[in-house]
């Protein structure tokens, strides 16, 4: 049995409104949830977290989403995040959660276990429409945007001319001989016990890569290590604008329901 973080039951959402969504963040450790006000991108009710399954099986996941979705006795659209490359709804990869989840139909299965209709997209594509519609990508609607988040392992979205170009996985860029994310994760400093100055380099040398390879008009970095970016976005040398995201914790979940958003209330 799963322990349940926040169990206090919230008032029922507002039905029937085209201006709300259910975003759901699904992630390795925990599966968090609200009601999203699109018009504004801010949730509107206090977020509600399940800890992830342990082993992240498709009907474990599914039943905890399904959780999520009582709780807030939602019966509108509903936009879940994805650690995976997405097709049509579609898993074609596993980060972070069970193996078995590659070829599953995860907007099929979300759809049963909530009765509700479901959008899936990739978490870091999520987080960067997030960003380009309310965060530090607001108005940069012309050339190429880039998000990166470090975290445990670098995610990925790049935009051309506001549009999403989905399941970019340019965190497994090589340099040097190793996948980027072993030298340029939040994770690789942690563990490394690496200096900001020192994990700046391996960062300033994954985006100047990216700049030669992609030539973006913005940089924007993510993941909680976001927070801190004054210890280390001053120490990179691109040429390109590098800036933090915006949407913190809320970037998932806001940009899950904003994948959802014209979807028809089941």
């Amino acid at each position: 049995m799963v322990k349940i973080e926040g169990t206090k039951k919230a008032p029922s959402a507002a039905k029937g409104s085209d201006q709300l969504a259910l975003g759901i963040d699904i992630g390795g450790t925990g599966i968090k949830g609200a009601p999203v006000d699109l018009i504004k991108g801010v949730l509107t009710k206090e977020r509600f977290r399940i800890p992830t399954p342990q082993p992240a099986k498709p009907d474990a996941v599914a039943d905890v989403v399904a959780q999520v979705v009582k709780h807030f006795d939602w019966k509108g659209p509903v936009g879940c995040t994805f650690p995976a490359i997405i097709k049509d709804g579609v898993a074609f990869s596993a980060a972070n959660v069970d193996k078995s989840w590659v070829g599953t139909d995860a907007r099929s299965l979300f759809e049963r276990s909530t009765g509700c209709s479901c959008e899936v997209v990739n978490d870091a594509d999520a987080a960067g429409i997030a960003e380009m519609e309310f965060g530090a990508g607001k108005g940069h609607d012309k050339g190429v945007v880039i998000m990166v988040t470090l975290g445990t392992g670098i995610g990925s979205a790049i935009f051309l001319d506001g549009k999403l170009f989905p399941n970019a996985e340019i965190g497994h860029l090589e340099i040097r001989g190793k996948d980027a994310e072993l030298r340029a994760s939040d994770h690789s400093r942690e563990v490394n016990e690496w200096s900001w100055k020192k994990w700046a380099g391996n960062v300033d040398e994954y985006l100047r890569h990216i700049e030669f390879l992609f030539s973006p008009d913005l940089i924007i970095i993510g993941g909680g290590v976001s927070k801190k970016a004054e210890k280390f976005i001053p120490l990179l040398n691109t040429k390109v604008k590098v800036v933090p995201a915006q949407m913190m914790n809320d970037a998932g979940i806001v940009g899950g329901a904003l994948a959802a958003r014209n979807l028809k209330k089941a």
